[in-house]
């Protein structure tokens, strides 16, 4: 991260911050596809391995006790990633990476939601989603200051 962009999260709320680690799992996703069709094997493994350590740092720091449900899906979505990179760097698959993206634009929408209803904006859930009835939780949570990213 270069110094603009730590200043641009400086005094930013977990949820924005989770959003911004979002958007790099996204930024290095498409670099290992950019890689994928260059035929760069060391490029997109280093792609592939920082898109990765963004998705351990949000598993990591997941607060399991006080996040209940919410907390047990992110887990459970973090898991399913971090795999579908593995899987998608060692088939050198661009339709993996593909989905990577995805599912994280879907549940970085959801944090987008959460982050407007916890400052009264009101959002709501696309039905039918994975993630349906869980993500408003987050909001609820991070209203009630009982749960953190």
């Amino acid at each position: 991260m270069n110094s603009y962009q730590a200043r641009a999260l400086e005094g930013a709320s977990p949820v924005e911050v989770t959003i911004a680690l979002y958007d790099g799992i996204v930024r290095f996703m498409n670099e290992a596809m950019d890689a994928v069709e260059q035929n760069d094997a060391d490029r997109r493994r280093a792609a592939v391995k920082r898109a990765m350590d963004i998705v351990m740092h949000l598993q990591v720091t997941l607060d399991r006790k006080r996040g209940g449900k919410p907390a047990e899906a992110l887990t459970e979505f973090y898991t399913a990633m971090f795999a579908l990179m593995l899987q998608g760097s060692q088939a050198n698959s661009r339709q993996k990476f593909e989905q990577v993206i995805a599912n994280v634009r879907n549940v970085r929408e959801a944090w987008k939601q959460a982050l407007a209803e916890t400052m009264g904006y009101g959002a709501s859930m696309p039905a039918g989603s994975k993630f349906d009835g869980v993500m408003p939780q987050f909001a609820m949570a991070q209203r009630e200051g009982s749960w953190t990213a």
